[in-house]
């Protein structure tokens, strides 16, 4: 999360959103079902994950539930927590074993997929939502800091989609969502390691989608904005009403469901839900010589208009559309 929130900015009406959104919460999504699905949730015995895995099985999943349970800053370690999230799922008559993995250790992880297999013969979803907190300036930050909350959110990820490739690949199907950041995608005071490990699994996202388009496996991005223990000292307690996990959820179930879309940004906070792009300017044609820079610097507005702006389909086609522009540019010249 990392934002960083006034009272003063949250209007009067959504002071009681909080509630609101507790109360309408046990509505159901007509045909949003995951039925014979077996879904992985990492992080999940408390905050968002928690909810998450509660939501998935009560529309059917089987899940594994995933916590180091450590501190928030990684530190310390119980599997107890994901056997009370266990605990309410089976006590609601769904199916869930808990798991203490940390998302770092690459042999670990992969016994927790294979636990899976064994349990239940498949995953069909992964939802990547283990994190840590270790917030400074970047001038009085440890690099010791940076790299674990790089090792815990990227390579986190990294390592769990890894090991459930191989089984999504076999069986032609599978769902898998990164939890990215508005500190990532747009920057937070304080969070240069959370915000580049957010941002890089964008980039993991992006290419995951593409390689496994092949194979019917979607890759998305959700930017959760939620109260949780991670952001329970960065926001006044009138925001933190407002911004309760459970509207979180319904962002994610759309993003993991057998309809989902791929390569899509969900940012979803308080009932709202955006959309997110990474998109391309038209740009100007500056040319390659003595003057270039020059010519930059008196057209960079023109390269930064936003106007017709795309949201490219894949790395090549910035090349591509560069290509195009300078050709014509030179034909017409």
């Amino acid at each position: 999360m990392g934002l960083n929130y006034s009272v003063s900015s949250v209007p009067e009406a959504s002071r009681d959103l909080g509630r609101c959104v507790s109360r309408n919460y046990q509505g159901t999504f007509m045909g949003i079902d995951f039925k014979g699905q077996v879904a992985i949730v990492t992080g999940a015995g408390g905050g968002l994950g928690r909810q998450h895995a509660l939501a998935l099985a009560a529309r059917g999943a089987k899940v594994v539930v995933n916590d180091l349970g450590g501190a928030r800053d990684g530190s310390g370690g119980s599997v107890s927590a994901a056997e009370a999230v266990v605990a309410e799922i089976r006590a609601a008559g769904g199916e869930a074993i808990a798991n203490g993995a940390s998302v770092t250790d690459w042999v670990a992880v992969q016994a927790m997929v294979q636990q899976a297999m064994d349990t239940w013969g498949r995953v069909d979803i992964l939802v990547n939502n283990a994190g840590i907190l270790r917030d400074k300036s970047f001038a009085k930050m440890d690099l010791a800091d940076f790299r674990l909350v790089m090792d815990v959110h990227l390579m986190g990820a990294v390592h769990c989609c890894k090991a459930v490739w191989p089984h999504m690949t076999v069986q032609k199907y599978g769902r898998i969502l990164m939890t990215t950041s508005s500190s990532g995608l747009y920057g937070n005071f304080g969070q240069s390691n959370y915000g580049a490990a957010k941002l890089a699994l964008v980039g993991l996202m992006q290419t995951l989608s593409i390689e496994g388009a092949k194979n019917n496996i979607h890759v998305n991005a959700l930017a959760p904005t939620a109260a949780t223990r991670m952001t329970e000292d960065l926001m006044p307690q009138a925001v933190l009403d407002a911004l309760k996990p459970e509207a979180v959820v319904p962002a994610m179930l759309v993003l993991v469901h057998k309809d989902a879309p791929s390569r899509t940004i969900l940012c979803a906070g308080a009932g709202n839900v955006e959309a997110a792009h990474i998109s391309l300017t038209q740009g100007t044609w500056i040319g390659l010589d003595a003057q270039s820079p020059e010519r930059l610097a008196a057209q960079l507005a023109q390269a930064s208009d936003r106007n017709a702006d795309m949201v490219p389909q894949s790395g090549s086609a910035q090349g591509g559309h560069e290509v195009a522009r300078a050709t014509a540019h030179l034909k017409a010249g």
